[in-house]
């Protein structure tokens, strides 16, 4: 009989329940004041902490255990140890200490570092996260415990995602606690963020994604005609779910919820084949764990029910990609939303001043926005089909602009508007107050009532980037902030002072139209904001001055460790775009190439054996073969000039200028060697074709 949700949510989670359960009373104490103040644990306690971990795991199955982190790859990593301890007798005990828990040593050579570590130099430390609660990682075939940790070289530099991370939390918390205190609000000790965020995917049929090398290798298809039909019907969109990716949903929920993920929200998304998973927010650290696990769970899912889920941001082109709405808020440790304005935000001076921190943040520090979005899929996907443009802009709505325009040209906010009452003329539908706001899918940084959605993420990326960025450079501005304010002799003018001028001088980020129009990239260009179409463009942002000031200033990132990331973003960019060239060159050879000839010989044979047996008019036949032949040379042409741009490519030593290249040069000879294999798609025959095609993969599921 099938469990309820209430039954397993959490039942693989070494949460507070669990503690409070266990553990000695004066243990639980010290846990739970540790993880409250993010100090460091004690070690005697340490150690009946990991007994009672031991003792659940093993409980739930476990045999080992992994300090499980996030290295510079953007997926997690794992290094398994058994429980046991060999003793002189023979036999064995099993054991797991505080050392343990707190400590591991995994080799750190392997991992992209940018530079941070040598091939010889190897030892790297994982430190737990106790703020982060460990879990049991259930597969058909193995139950671990997983410690979340964050992972440092021996040197003590950041090479992971989470350690930056929980620094800037604490950056923002800091300067944030500051602002509620000169507010008067000094019960407040803490200031957390929050991130929610929605995670799209495709899943397509297991069979046909294993006959897809460009699937296989590079998570998107490099091939592939468009079908007759896409999403122009928009019939998908919140369609009716078929039974199969029910049955997946079902599953997929079942895990998360069981590592207490709270998987709220699922539904078809635009394109044909493409879902989305929504969970309600939990704090930064935790959701960036979860939003990895849920990317695990997915995939594992998938693969066990006979299907594949595609992560990458542009599966298919020509429909929408996968972005991962990154839903971004911040929350006092007494309960306060600090963006959610209220019923009068012309009113709620506190929530005015901390959105002028963030519009102030967000214009100055756009080009750190747009780098903490820069993976090599969302160069694809970026620009159109409801991903949002490159070029960064808030989109306020209608009751925040208002209050904004009236601050900006009259120093004063009198009103605000609120939301007609929907009437539908219908007498047995019921009426409500509509919102203020109406929403805008073409913005990349979007107000959506008590949160900012940042909508440009990928769907492969880790959601620290994006975090790490808007923690950081929001705390940047309410540090400037509280520093001016708690030097005022009025404060009361200076606080109104300091939202009026702040806003007229970002009011430029401020657009609330279509972001996908001429128009606004022309507008944007006037206005002076960064225009960064590619993550090559991108990446120089991390090592500006500017941006080297920050984040040393907020103790989030070294000069050293901006500089690696940098390095690390420019040779992700070049292996990603080589193995995708790589592949084209293999398909084509080994399957297009030959599959194409073979059917061309077939179609010349059947044209010269009907003039042979009756000399009937072959003009059709011969069209056809006219264009086979003519799209097949095209193709040849483009593969030897892809050969040759890659060779350059590979031989070039690694960084900017070889991303570039890559970039500029051996992107546009993909293009130019998919466009004519496209082409024949469309001519030979579907039985001769030697790939799925987007038919197949995207409504055959």
């Amino acid at each position: 009989m099938k469990k309820s949700v209430r039954e397993i949510f959490g039942c693989n989670v070494f949460n507070d329940a669990v503690m409070k359960e266990r553990l000695p009373k004066s243990a639980y104490k010290k846990m739970r004041a540790a993880i409250e103040a993010g100090a460091e644990l004690d070690p005697d306690v340490a150690d009946i902490v990991a007994h009672e971990m031991k003792e659940w795991a093993i409980e739930k199955g476990a045999t080992h255990f992994t300090h499980w982190f996030q290295p510079l790859t953007g997926i997690t990593a794992e290094k398994h140890d058994a429980f046991i301890d060999p003793q002189p007798d023979g036999t064995t005990l099993l054991r797991f200490s505080g050392k343990e828990l707190i400590k591991g040593e995994p080799d750190a050579s392997s991992f992209p570092s940018g530079g941070l570590r040598a091939t010889f130099e190897a030892r790297g430390y994982t430190a737990w996260d106790c703020t982060s609660p460990a879990f049991i990682k259930e597969t058909p075939h193995s139950t671990i415990l997983c410690i979340p940790t964050a992972f440092c070289s021996y040197k003590g530099e950041a090479l992971d995602k989470k350690t930056p991370l929980l620094r800037s939390m604490q950056a923002l918390d800091i300067q944030a606690t500051r602002i509620m205190h000169l507010f008067g609000k000094n019960e407040v000790k803490h200031v957390t963020t929050y991130a929610g965020p929605e995670q799209e995917y495709f899943l397509v049929d297991k069979e046909k994604f294993l006959k897809r090398k460009d699937l296989i290798f590079t998570g998107r298809t490099l091939f592939g005609a468009m079908p007759p039909k896409g999403q122009e019907l928009d019939d998908h969109y919140f369609g009716t779910i078929p039974e199969k990716v029910l049955q997946f949903m079902d599953r997929f929920n079942q895990e998360l919820w069981k590592l207490g993920i709270s998987a709220k929200t699922q539904h078809n998304e635009a394109a044909p084949a493409q879902h989305e998973l929504a969970p309600i927010y939990d704090q930064n650290n935790i959701a960036t764990d979860h939003n990895q696990l849920v990317m695990e769970t997915a995939q594992r899912v998938a693969e066990e029910m006979g299907l594949r889920c595609l992560l990458h941001e542009k599966p298919f082109a020509g429909i929408n990609g996968s972005g991962k709405h990154n839903n971004w808020s911040m929350s006092t440790d007494t309960g306060e939303n600090l963006l959610d304005p209220g019923k009068s935000p012309h009113e709620n001076i506190q929530f005015l001043l901390i959105l002028a921190a963030i519009l102030k943040a967000v214009d100055i520090h756009a080009d750190l926005m747009r780098v903490s979005s820069a993976v090599p899929g969302n160069d694809h996907r970026l620009g159109g089909n409801e991903a949002p443009p490159a070029i960064i802009s808030v989109y306020l709505g209608e009751q925040l602009k208002d209050v904004v325009k009236q601050l900006i040209e009259s120093g004063q906010a009198t009103s605000s508007i609120h939301g007609e009452e929907y009437d539908s003329g219908v007498l047995s539908l019921p009426t409500f107050e509509m919102d203020a706001t109406d929403r805008n899918r073409t913005s990349p940084f979007a107000f959506t009532g008590n949160k900012f959605e940042f909508r440009m993420v990928g769907s492969t990326q880790s959601i620290a980037d994006p975090n790490i960025v808007l923690n950081t450079i929001v705390a940047d501005s309410l540090s400037e902030f509280a520093d001016i304010l708690e030097s005022a002799d009025d404060f009361q003018k200076t606080l109104h002072d300091l939202i009026k001028s702040t806003l007229v001088a970002h009011k430029r980020i401020i657009f609330d139209g279509d972001g996908y129009s001429e128009a606004w990239v022309e507008k944007a260009r006037r206005r002076g904001l960064p225009e960064i179409t590619c993550m090559v463009d991108a990446v120089p942002a991390l090592t500006t001055e500017k941006a080297i000031r920050l984040f040393e200033k907020h103790g989030v990132f070294t000069q050293t460790e901006l500089s690696s990331r940098a390095e690390i973003l420019y040779e992700t960019y070049a292996k990603t775009t080589n193995i995708e060239a790589l592949t084209m060159i293999d398909m084509a050879k080994k399957q297009i190439v030959p599959a194409t000839i073979k059917y061309q010989t077939s179609l010349a044979d059947s044209i010269n054996t009907i003039k042979a047996a009756c000399d009937l008019d072959t003009s059709v036949q011969g069209k056809l073969l006219e264009d086979i032949t003519e799209n097949l040379k095209k193709m040849f042409q483009a593969l030897g000039e892809l050969e040759q741009v890659t060779y350059r490519a590979e031989e070039m030593p690694d960084g900017e200028e070889q991303a570039k290249y890559y970039h500029d040069v051996v992107s546009r000879a993909m293009e130019d060697l998919r466009a004519p294999a496209d082409r024949l798609e469309m001519l030979v025959a579907k039985e001769a074709w030697p790939i799925p095609s987007y038919g197949d993969l995207i409504f055959e599921v």
